[in-house]
C-alpha cells in the first residue's frame, strides 16, 4: 500500500483514538454529562488536561500498530499525538 495513506489511516486513527480517551475519560471520571464536563474544564482551564489524559489511548493503537509491522500507521498515531499536543500547547499560551 501507499505509504502516504498508511500514514493517513494512522492520523485518522490516532485523532479516533484520542477523541474516544477524552469521552472515554469524561464518562467515566465526571458526574456531569459530556458537555456540561467540557465546557466546565474550558472555564476553569483544564481543557489541556482532559485531552492529553484522552491521548492515553494513542498508546495502545501506536503500539498494536507496531506489533503488527505497519511503520507508517504508527508513525500517523504519533502524529495526531504531535498535532494534539500542540493543540494544547497554543491553548494554554492563548488562553
Amino acid at each position: 500500500m501507499n505509504s502516504k495513506k498508511e500514514l493517513i489511516i494512522g492520523f485518522i486513527v490516532g485523532i479516533i483514538a484520542n477523541t474516544f480517551g477524552t469521552l472515554l475519560y469524561i464518562i467515566i471520571f465526571s458526574d456531569l454529562g459530556i458537555v456540561e464536563t467540557f465546557n466546565a474544564a474550558v472555564q476553569q482551564g483544564h481543557i489541556g488536561s482532559i485531552l492529553a489524559l484522552g491521548a492515553i489511548l494513542n498508546l495502545i493503537a501506536f503500539f498494536g500498530f507496531l506489533r503488527i509491522k505497519r511503520d507508517q500507521r504508527a508513525k500517523g498515531v504519533m502524529l495526531a499525538t504531535l498535532v494534539t499536543a500542540l493543540v494544547i500547547l497554543l491553548y494554554k499560551v492563548l488562553f
